[in-house]
């Protein structure tokens, strides 16, 4: 029996390509039967596909082996599909040959070598640092703030990130950063106690520094490594940590991350009631310095809509204080109030799943409080589902409009757009 055309060229491999020898160095339209040598070195390139007819194929070759820095954008004919889809799909492998067959109106131009992009906003928050013991003990700095979405702000008085562009069906890893450890109970302050800081956030390509843990309190007159100057300061981290109280000496809070938060409160020098540590740093403004007369309240978070309702997130510890008649502020965001010797009131911890610092103590008899841990939020359009291979991760989903919105509260492990 004859082999028909279609049978024949599948066997052979010719499939009666036409190769056009002009390199494509811009968009253009396909024409069924034809190969093309597409450049990408100097920008992403969209190749528009003609209308289909089964056995029809168009053939294209990465010229100069830079689709991955550059991709391959390959969009359809009207409402005809690609791979059983409307969508655009895309090509980002390096020195890839892209042979696309025309199926049927079912499954359009198909290929084993593309895929189906979606554009990902997130909202990426680290574990806040922990707060110390130690009578007037500085605040715990928010985690690092990371936003992509609305054009709302990132932390640290950053403007909004870009979105992602990922790839359906390939895997991303998260990890849902913890809040930092409180410090020891220590009965008497010699030297500071020394709480952790938040751990990291990561969403992809994507990654938040956990917050700097507060400082404590330390009564000494010298300078002697961890006794001296380094051992009250507030810690560096997505936001700096608060400062410890010291007598006469005036010290800055520990720094925040670039783009991601604010230093943490220090110590003016002063050495009058209430005798408050300096305030952890937050998302959108430094943790407060503490003076005679002033408390160390933490800095703010920042508000963000992705989820379709606003909430405020990654607010800085207040410090804690000997005395006075206010409690020293967390910042709004899940900051931990700061303690008070004087009432015996005991610092808050940062609240779950904001990232928010840890208030520092007033008191000595009881362990630090921890900072509160992180969370990822995803933003993307509702014709995807993300799934979980391998679980590892505790996540929810919702609907807002014509978006998904993804939250990640804990764990690590790796998720799909399919």
């Amino acid at each position: 029996m004859a082999l028909t055309k279609l049978t024949k060229n599948l066997i052979d491999g010719t499939f009666g390509t036409e190769w056009d020898s002009t390199i494509q160095t811009s968009n253009f339209t396909a024409v069924a039967g034809k190969g093309y040598f597409v450049n990408t070195t100097s920008g992403q390139i969209t190749v528009t596909l003609p209308a289909g007819a089964v056995g029809s194929e168009v053939i294209i070759q990465d010229y100069a082996g830079t689709f991955n820095t550059n991709k391959l954008s390959i969009g359809s004919n009207g409402s005809e599909k690609i791979q059983g889809s409307t969508d655009n799909f895309q090509c980002n492998i390096n020195n890839a040959t892209v042979s696309l067959i025309y199926q049927d109106a079912t499954q359009g131009w198909t290929a084993d070598n593309i895929s189906n992009p979606v554009e990902v906003s997130y909202l990426v928050i680290a574990g806040g640092g922990g707060g110390p013991t130690g009578y007037q003990a500085g605040g715990g700095g928010a985690g690092g703030y990371r936003s992509a979405w609305n054009n709302e702000s990132s932390g640290g008085g950053n403007t909004s990130e870009t979105a992602l562009t990922l790839s359906g069906g390939a895997s991303y890893t998260v990890t849902i950063g913890g809040g930092g450890a409180g410090g020891p109970a220590l009965n008497a302050i010699t030297s500071g106690s020394y709480p952790s800081n938040g751990s990291n956030s990561v969403f992809a390509s994507i990654t938040s520094i956990g917050g700097g843990a507060g400082a404590s309190y330390w009564n000494g007159t010298g300078t002697t490594g961890n006794l001296g100057d380094s051992g009250n300061k507030g810690r560096d981290g997505g936001s700096g940590g608060g400062t410890g109280l010291r007598q006469m000496l005036a010290l800055a809070g520990g720094n925040g991350t670039a783009a991601q938060g604010y230093n943490g409160g220090g110590i003016d020098g002063t050495y009058g009631s209430p005798f408050s540590g300096g305030g952890g740093g937050g998302a959108s403004s430094a943790g407060t310095t503490s003076s005679t007369g002033g408390l160390g309240n933490g800095g703010n978070g920042v508000a963000s809509t992705i989820t379709g309702s606003s909430v405020t997130r990654a607010g800085g510890g207040g410090g804690g204080t000997w005395d006075g008649a206010t409690l020293p502020a967390g910042g709004t965001g899940g900051g931990g109030t700061g303690g008070r010797h004087s009432t015996s009131t005991a610092a808050l911890a940062g609240t779950v799943n904001t990232g928010g610092g840890a208030g520092g103590d007033g008191l000595t008899n009881t362990v630090g409080k921890s900072g509160g841990s992180g969370i990822v939020i995803l933003r993307y359009s509702n014709s995807f589902t993300v799934t979980n291979p391998g679980s590892g991760l505790t996540l929810s989903t919702s609907t807002d409009g014509s978006d998904k919105v993804t939250s990640i509260t804990a764990g690590t492990g790796n998720i799909q757009f399919n």
